[in-house]
């Protein structure tokens, strides 16, 4: 029992040396380590990476897309000038016509016979006047009458004339041409004066029609390019023809025409169109939509990372929007803009910037 008492109480010390040496050793080595952190000072935090997009500042030519419709160039309606009685309609709904092609025949009401009255008259003068000349050159009949004579003479011309002029009112003309739109009359119907006989749109060139905004005006010129595209999957080009200085009172936009040549007429009036408009070249950056973000007081912005690697927040505007990228304003020629870890920094932060590999 003795022996067994002596080798438990060595098995005891030698671990108590064994565990005592791993504590001072645990003990003096932190020591060390804290004595080294003590003398060169606090570890330097290292730098977040970012990717980064030089900015290319070119003229750029915006394209604005509008929604409209087309509109017949001239429009106009085909009137009776005198009342009377359809005898003869000479078209129909979709006939085409030439601006004076008659399109409908009135009754007579004696205006025929007015005309052949009236050319009686004058030729009844003319006779007066050769005769009473011949007695004047004989002096049997005072040349003093002669100015009489003429003025007569003067007034049956204007009598034919007048005549000739009521006659015509019986032909119903077409006052453009174009196509028949409508025709609202039937062969034996009366009319008055100033009905329509006949409406008539002319389709060459054909309009198409689009409300631009206040800020969309500044960039459109008379003469400018444009493509139309129908609803109809018709695509046409055409220039920019007119312009309004006047806005609307409703929705304070301004009419803007697009003249479109349509000589074969398979434009038709009134199609939904999209039209697209070039406008005025801007200085502005290509650069990728996830590149926008917004700053704390809610305005537009991109980061950017300056020479020495600080963010910082470039308040830009949108000069077109496409699909993958848009065209901005407000940023300076050669940036760094910041395209992928913008949302993980803040202004003044230093950051390392890393050339944006391959194509987003």
């Amino acid at each position: 029992m003795k022996l067994s008492r002596i080798v438990a109480v060595v098995v005891i010390l030698v671990a108590a040396v064994w565990i005592g040496s791993g504590v001072i050793g645990k003990s003096d080595q932190s020591a060390r380590q804290t004595a080294d952190q003590d003398s060169n000072g606090p570890e330097p935090r290292a730098r977040f990476k970012v990717s980064v997009l030089v900015a290319v500042v070119e003229p750029h030519m915006p394209r604005v897309i509008l929604s409209g419709r087309t509109e017949a160039d001239r429009r106009a309606s085909a009137i009776a000038r005198t009342p009377g009685v359809i005898v003869d309609l000479k078209v129909r709904r979709g006939s085409v016509v030439k601006q004076g092609q008659v399109i409908a025949v009135l009754s007579d009401e004696a205006r025929k016979a007015q005309m052949d009255q009236a050319k009686a008259r004058l030729e009844q003068r003319q006779i007066e006047l050769r005769a009473r000349l011949k007695l004047i050159e004989q002096g049997v009949y005072p040349a003093i009458n002669q100015s009489s004579l003429e003025a007569e003479l003067r007034a049956a011309e204007a009598g034919v004339a007048q005549a000739k002029a009521e006659n015509e009112k019986g032909t119903v003309v077409a006052p453009v041409s174009g196509v028949v739109n409508t025709v609202p009359v039937e062969t034996g119907q009366a009319l008055q004066l100033g009905a329509v006989v006949a409406e008539i749109i002319s389709l060459d060139p054909m309009l198409a029609v689009v409300e631009a905004t206040e800020r969309q005006l500044g960039g459109l010129r008379v003469g400018d390019k444009a493509e139309v595209k129908l609803v109809t999957g018709t695509l046409a080009h055409g220039i920019v023809r007119f312009i309004s200085r006047s806005a609307s009172a409703q929705t304070r936009t301004y009419r803007v025409d697009i003249e479109i040549p349509n000589a074969d007429g398979t434009i038709p009036d009134g199609v939904t169109s999209s039209v697209t408009l070039q406008l005025a070249p801007i200085d502005a950056a290509r650069i990728p939509r996830s590149a926008l973000t917004f700053s704390a007081e809610g305005r537009l912005i991109v980061r950017t990372a300056g020479a020495d690697g600080k963010v910082v927040a470039i308040p830009v505007s949108i000069i077109e929007d496409q699909l993958e990228y848009v065209w901005l304003g407000g940023i300076a020629h050669g940036a760094k803009v910041i395209v992928q870890g913008q949302d993980f920094v803040k202004e003044g932060e230093t950051v390392d910037a890393v050339p944006l590999a391959g194509n987003l």
